[in-house]
């Protein structure tokens, strides 16, 4: 077997129409998908795989927020007191996507926001301010999905003129 990356070409008959992936997957899912394969200045082979992991991933981002049953916020959202380790954790990752996102590494960025969600899978409840800030995080690379979950957080007006969330680097020290 001889596995062979080459650019998509009508006359290699290896063209994906971005609109059956938009239809299948959501929009989210495909602009996410390319901009996690990596570099944007390098050749990457195109999988469905891909796509379908990625989309996998943002429907954990809406299981972290939205009840399944009720539609509503997610009982682990509380108002104050959450986890405090979620506290460092959305620091850190401010403080990454921030970095990658300036230097156009969009894959990185998106690597450390599916550790986030890894992370806040596990905790029992999360503090609501907590859970806003990785959202604004999150919009640049899936802004449907985001603008949903922004509403249902209870904000009326539109996740487009929240502030870029900051980072204390006094929460970033390690023992």
């Amino acid at each position: 077997v001889h596995t062979q990356i080459e650019k998509m070409s009508k006359s290699r008959y290896n063209v994906v129409n971005p609109d059956d992936v938009v239809k299948e997957n959501g929009a989210d899912s495909m602009r996410l998908y390319e901009m996690f394969m990596g570099p944007l200045d390098r050749d990457k082979p195109w999988t469905d795989e891909g796509v379908q992991g990625v989309h996998r991933f943002l429907k954990r981002v809406w299981t972290l927020f939205v009840d399944g049953d009720t539609g509503e916020l997610d009982a682990r959202i509380v108002e104050s007191g959450g986890d405090a380790t979620m506290v460092k954790e959305v620091h850190k990752t401010t403080k990454a996507v921030t970095h990658d996102i300036e230097g156009m590494l969009f894959n990185t960025a998106i690597a450390r926001m599916m550790e986030f969600v890894n992370a806040a899978m596990k905790v029992k409840t999360i503090d609501k301010a907590v859970m806003e800030q990785f959202i604004v995080l999150l919009a640049p690379f899936a802004p449907h999905v985001c603008e949903e979950i922004w509403q249902r957080l209870g904000h009326s007006d539109t996740l487009t003129y929240a502030a870029w969330p900051e980072w204390d680097e006094s929460l970033l020290v390690e023992n």
